[in-house]
């Protein structure tokens, strides 16, 4: 699999300021993607209660410091609607169009395997179960 990538990347993947990294940094939030994914799914568009319904477990403070970033970042775009009452739609720019496609394959990965991800998850609990407890040992 390296062999596809550049020369460079196969010499030093990890210098500090290389793609791969950014991309990491990028989407290393934890409600990053999902907005952006249901951003997608919702046909680009959304105003801000139907997002936050639509990702159970996203509060609100979590969904308005997310969006934030990614207006400044230039992923998503902000729009009054001066209308009584006024309202708010968040949609993806034509660059948030461009960063939502690594995550929607991501997404259709994790669907398409999602018994290895059970599998991990089954290894994670059975560690997490055999390693004794601080207090235990006390």
């Amino acid at each position: 699999m390296t062999t596809s990538l550049p020369a460079h990347y196969r010499r030093a993947p990890f210098d500090e300021d290389c793609a791969p990294r950014r991309v990491l940094r990028l989407f290393s939030g934890k409600w990053t993607t999902m907005i952006l994914h249901t951003l997608h799914l919702l046909g680009g568009s959304s105003r801000p209660g139907r997002l936050q319904r639509s990702i159970p477990g996203l509060s609100k403070k979590m969904m308005t410091q997310t969006l934030r970033e990614l207006e400044e970042k230039g992923l998503v775009c902000r729009e009054i609607h001066q209308i009584m009452p006024p309202n708010v739609e968040y949609s993806l720019t034509s660059l948030g169009k461009v960063f939502v496609e690594p995550i929607e394959q991501l997404y259709l990965w994790g669907i398409d395997h999602a018994d290895a991800l059970e599998a991990l998850e089954a290894n994670e609990s059975r560690t997490a179960a055999s390693i004794p407890s601080l207090e235990a040992a006390e």
